[in-house]
Parts: structure tokens; sequence; C-alpha cells
């Protein structure tokens, strides 16, 4: 896959983000990786070694705030950012083209992991189907009978469990970063399939 920043871009991209206010590194990843929709986040080691070389070049300035260091741009690294303004504006129009590419491919992989889960949960039910139709179990779970309807309430017991689950994930995911569109439609493809799968097992 081709780099997200041409060479030098994400050094101009930072002194950008900085221009707003200090900001300390963990905010700088983060507002990257939602300029990305959520389809690229940097590392910190990508991160830190340009916040330094930065520094070194009396571009941006930094101060300690407890136990985080916080980045300011300075007047040299404004002079530099305002001179190249019409640069920024083509690494904006490239973070636009890589955002719409990393989306197709993050599309595609969820594609091509949604073939593989559907035939795995596929395998899942014909294998449930198939045990629930032999003598050995048709002897003993009757619809009615007592335990029949414990495998009810401990069916029903994982779905809530599940669901209890998932919200606390997506709840604790909101509180950090938007959920983003990709991860929205994993989710749905994910559950339509899931219950498609069980719908079948139950009328087998």
């Amino acid at each position: 896959m081709p780099p997200v920043f041409a060479h030098g871009a994400l050094r101009l991209y930072l002194l950008a983000l900085l221009e707003s206010g200090p900001k300390h590194g963990y905010e700088l990843i983060k507002a990257l990786g939602e300029r990305f929709g959520g389809t690229y986040s940097p590392s910190a080691g990508t991160i830190y070694p340009r916040l330094g070389k930065l520094e070194e070049e009396g571009l941006v300035a930094t101060s300690s705030d407890g136990r985080r260091t916080n980045y300011s741009i300075t007047t040299a690294g404004l002079a530099e950012l305002n001179s190249r303004r019409q640069e920024l504006a083509d690494v904006e129009d490239n973070i636009s083209a890589s955002v719409r590419r990393l989306a197709d491919n993050l599309r595609e992989d969820i594609r091509s992991n949604m073939r593989g889960l559907r035939a795995d949960l596929a395998a899942t039910a014909e294998a449930a189907r198939a045990n629930a139709k032999s003598p050995e179990f048709q002897s003993w779970a009757g619809s009615y009978s007592p335990e029949g309807h414990r495998i009810l309430k401990e069916a029903e017991m994982m779905v809530q469990s599940f669901r209890d689950d998932i919200r606390v994930e997506l709840r604790q995911h909101a509180g950090s970063r938007a959920l983003t569109p990709i991860a929205l439609e994993t989710v749905r493809t994910v559950l339509d399939q899931a219950r498609i799968s069980i719908r079948n097992s139950l009328r087998g």
C-alpha cells in the first residue's frame, strides 16, 4: 500500500495541527486518527521522532504539564507554515485521497473476513442441525421437557450476555473516539449473518 503521507508531509501537517493551540502527543495522534475517519492512526513511534525534530529546528517548543509534554508552534514554525500554505492544501487533498483509498481497502478486508465468517457460521449451524437430529438428542431434548427448558434459558442468557458485553465495548470506545462508519458496517454485517445462521439452525 502506498504511504499515507508523502515525504515531509506529516511534519508540515503536525505544524498545522499545532496552529490552533498546544497539544500533547496523544492529542495529535487522536486528531490525525479523526482526520482519517478511523481508517489510519499513526503510532507513537511515527509521531514523537518528528516532534523531536521539529523542536530541534526551533519550529516547536515544549512545556511540561504534569506527566505529559505539551507541544506548541513557535514564531518560526508559524512563519514556515504560512510560507507553505499551498503545500498544506496539497497535503489536505492527498489526505482525502488516502482516506478514500484506505476505506476501499478496509471494505475489501471486511468483505473477505465476512466471507470467512459466513463459512464458519454456516459450518457451525450445520453441525448443530446434524447433532439436533440425532436420536440421542431427540430422546431427551423435547420442547417442553425440563432439559429443553434449561437449554432455552441458557440460550437466552447467552444472547443477553452478548448484548450487554457489546454495549459496554461500544460505550467505552465512544468515550475515547467516535465510532467509524466502517466499524458500524462491520457490526451490522456480523449481526445480520449471525441472525441468519441462528434462524437456519432453529428451522433445521
